[in-house]
């Protein structure tokens, strides 16, 4: 346990490196394969193995919205594993020690909760970030939710797809035990503290990652509460939920949204 923690250290000290001195140096493509495989070996440290799923017949759009439900810190780096993105933050995580440089270097992009001046600003940059060929990814929760539970969709920032005529590409994101059960370590909500959550992470055993790719959602002639409704729906029935109850399965409002855990809560 001691070392896999000296690990983790150790990994954080090599991204911020990474950052401050080869990032400058290399272009676009370059950052995104450090991105990737620094995602990769974070996760190999805590020891949770990923694996995606892609339903027939549904390849990925060139350019889209990204989006998924949010459980923990960890999604981030699953997605990021798969294809580095984007994401959107709170502004809270900028200020947060190491954390927060590394967020900003990586792309993050910092939203201030309750000012509608900076959405509006974010708005048009998720715009132009999407126009331009990046990967933006945001989790239209707001929050992380336990595992079981699928929190209703903020709609504001699902406007950027309309605007970029791009469509919604939605991901359906669980963590199982060796059993296929929901593992229990990976819920991050309530008092928990980020500390606890990674120390409860490194003690686990056997969790894997499951990130399914869903059927992508058109945004043209749509408004931004049917992208967020429809979303919705496609991610509770990726995940099995039923959809008039969103409950726990067998086995597996228009304000902007967070894409973080609230102060507490984890890296981006």
């Amino acid at each position: 346990m001691f070392f896999r923690v000296l690990r983790l250290v150790a990994h954080l000290f090599l991204g911020m490196a990474i950052c401050a001195f080869i990032f400058p140096w290399i272009g676009p493509t370059g950052r995104e394969g450090h991105i990737r495989r620094w995602s990769r070996r974070l996760l190999g440290i805590c020891g949770i193995q990923v694996v995606i799923r892609q339903l027939a017949g549904t390849p990925a759009p060139p350019r889209a919205l990204i989006i998924a439900n949010h459980i923990s810190w960890l999604d981030i780096f699953v997605v990021n594993s798969m294809q580095p993105c984007r994401f959107v933050a709170k502004s809270d995580i900028r200020s947060w020690p190491f954390i927060g440089w590394l967020c900003a270097k990586t792309g993050t992009i910092f939203i201030s909760r309750g000012k509608a001046s900076d959405v509006r600003r974010i708005f048009k940059g998720l715009v132009d970030s999407i126009e331009a060929g990046d990967r933006v990814a945001f989790f239209p929760e707001g929050t992380t939710a336990a595992q079981g539970n699928l929190l209703p969709f903020h709609a504001n920032l699902f406007e950027a797809a309309i605007d970029a005529k791009v469509p919604v590409q939605p991901y359906a994101l669980r963590y199982l035990d060796a059993q296929g059960q929901y593992h229990p370590a990976a819920d991050f909500i309530g008092e928990t503290t980020i500390i606890e959550s990674i120390l409860a992470i490194l003690k686990a055993r056997s969790m894997t990652a499951e990130l399914m790719q869903l059927q992508a959602i058109p945004s043209t002639g749509a408004h931004r509460r049917e992208l967020a409704v429809a979303a919705r729906k496609v991610i509770a029935d990726g995940l099995g939920y039923v959809p008039e109850e969103l409950s726990r399965a067998a086995v597996p409002a228009d304000n902007p949204p967070g894409t973080a855990p609230d102060p507490q809560a984890a890296p981006q």
